[in-house]
This record gives C-alpha cells, sequence and structure tokens, in this order.
C-alpha cells in the first residue's frame, strides 16, 4: 500500500458539498500519496457540485476540474477503484446501509455541519463553506503527514479514526 497512492472515499448523502470538497483538497495536499474521490448515497436528480463551494476552492487555488456529483453506487462496481479508506463526512450517510466496498476499504466517520443547509447572505453562506473546509483541511494534513508505517491497512483505519477528535 505504500508504494502506490492510497485511495480515499469520502461520502456524503448528496454529494455536493462536503463530500466534494474533501475530494478536491486531498487531492490538492495529498502529495501523490492519496488519491481521493466523493460520492453521495442518494444525490438528487442533476445533482452538481455546490457553486459555493467550488468557489471556496478555486479562491483557495484548490483545483475544480472533473468535480461532479455522483452516486455511490459508482463505486461498487466490478470495474471500480478499489478503495483504501472510506471516509463519511456528513450523520446521514454515516448512519445508512454502505454498499459492499470490494477490498473491504478501512471506515472512519468525520463530521461536519452542512455548509449549504445554513440561511442568510451570500456572504454568510460563502463563510460556512470558508469554515468547513478549513476544518477538512485540518484533518487531512494530519492525515496526509502520517508516516507511512501508519498507513498499513488496520493501523490506516485506527488512524482515520483517531482523526475524528482532531
Amino acid at each position: 500500500m505504500n508504494k502506490q497512492a492510497i485511495n480515499v472515499l469520502f461520502l456524503c448523502t448528496h454529494n455536493s458539498a462536503r463530500s466534494i470538497l474533501a475530494e478536491a483538497l486531498l487531492n490538492h495536499i495529498g502529495k501523490g500519496r492519496f488519491k481521493a474521490f466523493s460520492a453521495g448515497s442518494s444525490p438528487r436528480k442533476n445533482q452538481r457540485p455546490n457553486p459555493l463551494g467550488l468557489e471556496v476552492l478555486k479562491v483557495a487555488g484548490i483545483p475544480t476540474e472533473g468535480l461532479r456529483s455522483k452516486s455511490w453506487d459508482e463505486f461498487a462496481l466490478p470495474d471500480a477503484p478499489v478503495m483504501d479508506l472510506v471516509i463519511t463526512v456528513c450523520d446521514n450517510a454515516a448512519g445508512e446501509v454502505c454498499p459492499f466496498w470490494p477490498g473491504h476499504p478501512a471506515t472512519a466517520h468525520w463530521d461536519y455541519a452542512d455548509p449549504s443547509a445554513g440561511e442568510g447572505s451570500d456572504a454568510q453562506k460563502l463563510e460556512a463553506f470558508r469554515q468547513t473546509l478549513h476544518a477538512i483541511h485540518r484533518r487531512l494534513e494530519l492525515l496526509v503527514n502520517l508516516p507511512p508505517a501508519s498507513l498499513g491497512k488496520l493501523l490506516l483505519q485506527n488512524s482515520a479514526r483517531d482523526l475524528a477528535g482532531a
């Protein structure tokens, strides 16, 4: 696992905000050691990444090309990339029955408030997305800086779950 990228799948309900932010951010800071993906348990018809999330990513200098909302069913297909770690980033997705993940990946739950659920001005909504990106960044910085010895399959699960409290 240490020689090739560690595949990480971030899950949320609609795959429009938190999981998209986490995917883009980990691919940006992962130092080639990680390859991030995201999906939703029940994305809405014609679901797209939240424009405020995309704006926050762009302002932070994080590429947004190729980001799209998709169902987690894509990652349970035989030709899907095998995940090493699956992280739910909202309580709704954490409580749902997940598909069978090929390869039996490590799992963890990192809960973040939904930045798209708040009321307020456009500036306040944008700030909610910025705060969520910052919170995700704190945990992902810890993950990407774990020593290689902490990234074996069982240790990866323990390490990722420990970061839930970070």
